[in-house]
């Protein structure tokens, strides 16, 4: 495999060969001079057509510390904005003799169009409402963390998601972050169970395999993570759901309902979060809040792939 499009890319052995390898590269988190030679010599360019804060971020500093030379490039200060064709500017930065592209973009596939377009290696950091495979996998990496705190071995031949429930609630209509969570937890051995109104369901949802409920507070004790999702009103041309109000007495992680979690359970958000309307700040700011634990897996687990894809002789995810 040459690129990381889709969380449908990897397989079980791979996706646990890049959560292993992240383990190892979070560690270099903590010394006091944190760079590793394994990139040397690699050219990276981050090009983002969407604002982004965490994952640019977090890649950019990925590529660094793994001694890449690490270019960041924003839709507003290229020559898209010159009105040259996305095809156009990715072909002529390939041309440059770039190793790998990390790319987000408003239009779902963009990321796969690139890839047939340029030479270079792609990692897809979110394409649309598509996906957004590397947020699944330090989402699934602070998962195996706090079940792995909670003492319980898995079976042989198992992996610590076997067994396990997750819970995704919130606006999945509009995120990317969900399908890649599906996708990913169905090859990890997890099982999903998806929670939103009716105006916030995808369209053939049904077909996911996956458990749909509109009645959070039913599944709510019985599930080992509960993750939330952001309402993104960017995207809404309104009428979703009648009021800020409303939605979060239904559907979002009030204290009451954190009161109700099934004993262990953990909570997740991809972030940004919007407190006091999918999750109230007594729920973010809990013990058993995997918030901030998502945010420093999100380092390193993107070293981790970007090494799976540029490190090794053959230039591809093993």
């Amino acid at each position: 495999m040459r690129h990381l499009l889709s969380a449908a890319d990897l397989d079980l052995a791979t996706a646990t060969a890049v959560l292993d390898l992240a383990e190892e590269m979070q560690q270099v988190q903590s010394r006091p001079v944190k760079k590793l030679p394994a990139l040397r010599g690699r050219t990276i360019v981050n090009i983002f057509f969407e604002d982004s804060t965490r994952t640019r971020t977090s890649f950019e500093i990925a590529g660094k510390w793994l001694s890449a030379d690490t270019i960041n490039v924003s839709a507003k200060g290229s020559s898209v904005s010159k009105g040259e064709s996305l095809r156009d500017t990715m072909m002529t930065l390939d041309a440059m003799g770039v190793d790998a592209f990390v790319i987000r973009h408003s239009s779902s596939g963009a990321a796969a169009q690139v890839a047939g377009w340029v030479k270079a290696q792609v990692v897809n950091a979110g394409d649309g409402q598509h996906e957004h495979p590397t947020q699944a996998l330090l989402d699934a990496y602070a998962m195996r963390q706090h079940f792995r705190t909670l003492g319980a071995a898995p079976a042989p031949g198992a992996t610590e998601f076997a067994g396990k429930r997750i819970a995704i609630v919130g606006d999945l209509l509009h995120s990317r972050v969900v399908r890649s969570n599906v996708l990913l937890q169905r090859t990890l051995g997890g099982e999903v169970v998806l929670v939103a109104p009716p105006t916030l369901l995808p369209t053939g949802v049904e077909n996911w395999g996956c458990e749909v409920t509109g009645d959070l507070d039913a599944v709510l004790g019985t599930c080992d993570v509960v993750m939330m999702l952001r309402v993104q009103r960017e995207r809404m041309a309104g009428g979703y759901f009648p009021t800020e109000r409303e939605y979060s007495e239904r559907f979002g992680l009030t204290e009451e309902r954190l009161a109700a979690l099934k004993p262990g359970a953990a909570i997740c958000h991809p972030g940004p979060m919007n407190r006091g309307v999918e999750i109230s700040s007594a729920a973010a700011d809990a013990a058993n809040s995997l918030v901030l634990d998502q945010v420093a897996a999100g380092v390193a687990v993107r070293m981790s792939v970007l090494y799976h894809l540029l490190g090794s002789d053959e230039g591809a995810v093993h």
